[in-house]
This record gives C-alpha cells, structure tokens and sequence, in this order.
C-alpha cells in the first residue's frame, strides 16, 4: 500500500538504534504503544504515524489510525496537511561525553538488587542519597511507571496529596511540557544520607545533576529498555534536562 506514495525501507524494530533515518521521512510504525516510543528516541523530528494492527486486543494510546487509514492519512502527512503533535523527550549527559535519550523516562540506578549511591544536585541544593535509584519522567512517560511510583506513595502515606501532586497522580502532565519530572524510589535515611530531595521538576535552565557512588554497577536506561544502558559507576556526573530532539506523532 505504502509504495504508491514513495520509496519505502521496511525496518525490523532491533536496527533501529543503528539506522540512519533521512531528514525528509515520514515513519510509519506498526505495533504497539512502545514501539512508537522507541522510535521516537532514535528521530530528530521527522512525522511518526502510529498504527493499531489490532484495535481490539491494544487500546493504542500512540496508534489512533489503523491500516486501512493509511491510504488517506499518507498523503496527507507528506503535503504537511495533518496536524502532529509534539513529544519533549529527556536527556542524560554524562561527563565522558555520553548520552542517552528518553520518550517516556530514565531510570538511574542500580543494575541489580542493590542500593544506588549518589549526590543529587537540583537548584542549589544537594543531598547523598542511598536509594533504588530514580525516574526522571516526561510528559508523555507521566501516566505510566511515574504514575505507578506517584500512586504507591500516596498510598502509603494515606493521607490527601498536595493539589499539584493530585492532578500529576491523576493525569500525568502534557507531551508538549517544557519540563521533565523526577522521583526518588524507596530513599533511606541515615548519619550519612538524606531524604528531602527526592521529587521535583527539571528544566532547561534547571537540570538535574547526579554523582555517582557505585563501583562497577550503577546504570541509566531510557524507555524501560534494560539493554540500551550508559554505565554510571564512581565519580561520573549524569545531567539530566530537556533533549535538544522532539518527536513528532501525527494526529
């Protein structure tokens, strides 16, 4: 169906983070909700159309066209005449010059069942933490694992939230947000370590600044995507803040 409208690459999803995807394409992904996530990461901008194979199995938060859309949808998104919306993505920097970018979030920590060891570091402030390390969440991650960790809190603690925490628990916060929020899972305090900066908000002018203290076994992995890892061990700094990339969901 596709090649009616041009030259088209079919491309198995495990070549994406090798592929060279030219500046003028437009990306059809065909699966589920996490495929269009990982695709994402890998663009610097072009149109995704996201496709629902089967509507009646994945309700498709990123699918809202099926199949037989694309015979309309198509054309339409190459004259520029649909309308895309945008995506902020977070960004890990870490100081050997590594990155690593998120759609949905980042997770810094540990690679097993240990405590993470870090200095946090947001608007003049810092702390050492021992915890199970952190997520950093976009907007668009904002209603999946942040939520989970946002709802277990509230839980917990059995008590009603603050109004801003409420509505993020509840609703997440737009794709489009120029900001990123974080939160630190299960933090432990003692002589040594601090628990009052674990949650906030990241931005351009604000990021976020980690230093490790985990020898041999400290990880940041985007998209809940274990495999696709920095390493993170004693003495590097991560900074975290807005990616300089954006994805763009056709509507």
């Amino acid at each position: 169906m596709l090649r009616r409208f041009g030259r088209v690459q079919k491309l198995d999803r495990s070549f994406l983070p090798n592929f060279l995807f030219p500046p003028d394409a437009l990306v059809v992904v065909l699966g589920q909700d996490g495929l269009v996530a990982n695709t994402l990461k890998y663009l610097s901008g072009q149109p995704v159309i996201g496709v629902n194979p089967d509507p009646a199995r994945w309700d498709g938060v990123l699918l809202p066209f099926k199949v037989e859309d694309l015979r309309t949808v198509t054309p339409e998104a190459q004259a520029g005449k649909r309308p895309a919306r945008t995506v902020t993505m977070a960004r890990a920097r870490l100081s050997d010059g590594q990155k690593l970018h998120a759609v949905n979030d980042l997770f810094i920590g540990p690679r097993s069942h240990v405590s993470a060891r870090y200095e946090i570091h947001l608007g003049g402030k810092s702390e050492t933490h021992s915890s199970s390390g952190l997520i950093v969440s976009t907007g668009l991650g904002s209603t999946g694992w942040f939520r989970s960790l946002l709802n277990g809190a509230a839980g917990i603690v059995g008590q009603p939230m603050k109004a801003q925490m409420k509505e993020l628990r509840e609703k997440g916060f737009p794709w489009e947000s120029d900001h990123l929020h974080f939160t630190v899972r299960e933090p432990f305090p003692s002589h040594t370590t601090q628990t009052n900066l674990v949650f906030g908000k990241v931005t351009s002018r604000q990021p976020l600044k980690l230093v490790s203290q985990m020898s041999g076994y400290g990880v940041i992995f985007s998209d809940g995507i274990e495999a696709d890892y920095l390493e993170f061990n004693s003495g590097m700094t991560a900074t975290i803040d807005i990616s300089d990339r954006s994805g763009r969901l056709v509507q």
